[in-house]
């Protein structure tokens, strides 16, 4: 039979881990969306150095070699942005869900 005081301690320790995912969930997504900020912001910096520097070009092949080279840096900076805010997603689940992890421990032995 379940005592009261285990009913409540089980209650208790469920809104603290709410509590805590919340907390962490909020910090995540902030993490997240400066990420996203920062990366918007470098690339439009980068966007608007290729326009300044394209505007001067005098031949085709210059514009070519030029634009060659906006576009591979535009993508590799891309790719590892693109990374980096995937992990912050995978530390955010992680995160979110770790002050859970006793609950269900505690739920499975029971």
């Amino acid at each position: 039979m379940v005592k009261v005081e285990e009913f409540q301690q089980y209650g208790k320790e469920q809104f603290d881990a709410a509590v805590a995912s919340a907390n962490t969930f909020s910090s995540g997504l902030q993490s997240i969306a400066t990420a996203y900020g920062e990366y918007a912001k470098k690339s439009f910096e980068d966007t608007k150095s290729f326009v300044e520097k394209l505007s001067g070009v005098k031949s085709i092949e210059k514009a070519i070699e030029l634009q060659t080279e906006y576009a591979k840096t535009s993508y590799e900076t891309f790719v590892a942005e693109s990374q980096k805010i995937g992990e912050l997603y995978t530390d955010l689940a992680k995160q979110a869900f770790k002050p859970f992890e006793n609950a269900v421990v505690k739920a499975t032995t029971h």
